[in-house]
């Protein structure tokens, strides 16, 4: 399937009409102004039961230039006639969003602004409290919608400029492509036809950055007909049947165990919506071997692009992988696991592959498939929001345990342009790099994600380390013996 862009959407703004209380009460409250013919004229301040106003009346209503505050959070200011909002005015909620520009009869009517408090903005027509006719959507991620908006939504011809450097022009509904449009992602690739709901869906052309073009049929984003209408096979089911043969040749390629002191690795990339899990696991892959050595090396992943050419991330692949390498390696091996996906708030780590219901992964059954490891020493780094709630279940003496967040905290990076999340950018890409100290490279990885989290306004998601110094001691004796062997290598090489 080819790689399409899924916005992050802006939340259903809360548009509604303000409760406007009746008449003023001479019996209730209090009022200090001016009066005319015994009724409140010109300047003065009333305060009433559920509101407080200052400014202008006549004939016993605000009128003119005033600011109104109800009970339940709601500031009005700007000009009043009749008691409500008319002409120019500003309206700002409970939770501070801010609503400004044209009001009619208290409702905003014509031209118009919106700043929410987690920083999107709108700017354009309004009716009625919607935003109806043309205008500007930018999240505060950095997405821009500009076009015809209608109930509240981007509807008809539009456009959206991607913060990850894609862009659509086409038709929209209620924020989704839908329609006939051009949609031309961030890595060249560019896909001309018909939509529905973000999907490539109906006639269209795919031309990938390499130049190849794919005409025809498209259903749920995937090309089921070629240009001449011929029937294609599901990618899906081509890549089932090569499922059990890329995972026994993975596991295959895992060597056995030597006397000296070696490194395994075993690498999980969970989710396959997203890409950001797959070039995250092949970054730590990859730098595991060239890095810290690892000979023996495992990596499952999940991912919409290649369930034909990539072993799967599941429960039971995990498990085999697992399994084999207890056979493979020796008592005085060590195992590196690395796990990233999402999380759950009751700790499991989401297992998705597109179009497959694959089951999540819970903290007690990662115990249980870790058993045949119970004698190896081991350090297992989990990146997924509340994954602090793993660390009760699995960890021992010969397992240390680092996550990317609390067990009631998220942690944050997951989206489809990244190349790593917050915290496996700051301990692979960076800590890693500097120092082979674990417990360092831990600490300076936290460090480097709270001043990340604090720069961006995120709540703190505090990483956590379990590490029994059993583990760290064997962690230092492999470096230390490869770096022995290194020097040896150089050695005879010299001679």
């Amino acid at each position: 399937m080819a790689r399409q862009r899924r916005a992050h959407l802006p939340r259903r703004l809360r548009w509604w009409p303000v409760r406007w209380p009746g008449q003023p009460d001479h019996a209730q409250g209090s009022y200090s102004g001016g009066f005319s013919q015994g009724k409140r004229e010109g300047e003065g301040t009333l305060k009433e039961p559920g509101r407080t106003y200052r400014g202008n009346f006549h004939n016993d209503q605000f009128s003119g230039n005033g600011h109104l505050e109800l009970a339940d959070g709601t500031t009005l200011q700007g000009q009043f006639e009749q008691g409500r909002l008319n002409g120019e005015g500003l309206r700002s909620d409970d939770a501070g969003n801010q609503f400004s520009g044209h009001f009619v009869n208290g409702q905003l009517d014509g031209h118009g602004n919106f700043v929410g408090t987690d920083g999107d903005q709108y700017t354009g027509a309004f009716s009625k409290d919607q935003m109806e006719g043309h205008g500007r959507y930018e999240t505060q991620g950095g997405d821009v919608w500009v076009g015809t908006f209608h109930s509240g939504a981007p509807n008809g011809l539009g456009e959206l400029i991607g913060a990850d450097g894609s862009r659509y022009v086409g038709e929209f509904a209620d924020w989704h492509f839908n329609g006939n449009g051009r949609l031309t992602l961030a890595d060249g690739t560019i896909y001309q036809g018909q939509f529905q709901n973000d999907a490539y869906q109906g006639r269209g052309t795919l031309t990938r950055k390499d130049g190849k073009v794919e005409s025809g049929a498209w259903a749920n984003g995937q090309r089921v007909r070629d240009g001449q209408g011929r029937l294609l096979p599901d990618p899906l089911e081509v890549g089932l049947l090569k499922q059990g043969q890329l995972l026994d040749n993975a596991l295959a390629q895992i060597p056995q165990s030597t006397p000296a002191t070696e490194l395994y690795s075993l690498v999980l990339a969970g989710d396959g919506q997203q890409s950001v899990f797959m070039r995250e696991a092949d970054y730590v892959t990859q730098l595991l071997a060239t890095r810290f050595g690892a000979r023996g090396q495992v990596t499952l992943v999940n991912h919409r692009d290649h369930l034909a050419d990539r072993p799967m991330a599941s429960r039971e692949t995990l498990s085999r992988a697992i399994q084999a390498l207890a056979r493979r390696s020796g008592p005085e091996d060590l195992i590196f696991i690395y796990l990233t996906s999402h999380g759950t708030r009751d700790h499991d780590l989401v297992l998705d592959q597109p179009r497959l219901e694959l089951g999540n992964l819970p903290a007690d059954e990662l115990a249980s498939l870790l058993a045949p490891l119970k004698n190896r020493d081991k350090v297992v780094v989990i990146s997924a929001c509340y994954s602090g709630g793993f660390i009760p279940a699995i960890k021992d003496n010969h397992t240390s345990v680092m996550t990317a967040a609390s067990a009631d905290h998220v942690s944050f990076g997951c989206s489809e342009e990244a190349d790593f999340t917050y915290f496996g950018d700051a301990l692979f890409a960076q800590a890693l790099h500097q120092t082979d100290d674990l417990e360092q490279a831990f600490n300076q990885a936290s460090a480097i994600v709270a001043a990340r989290e604090l720069s961006e306004n995120y709540e703190p998601s505090e990483p956590q380390l379990w590490a029994p110094k059993p583990v760290l001691e064997h962690w230092r004796l492999l470096r230390a013996q490869q770096a022995s062997r290194a020097l040896q290598s150089a050695g005879l090489s010299r001679h």
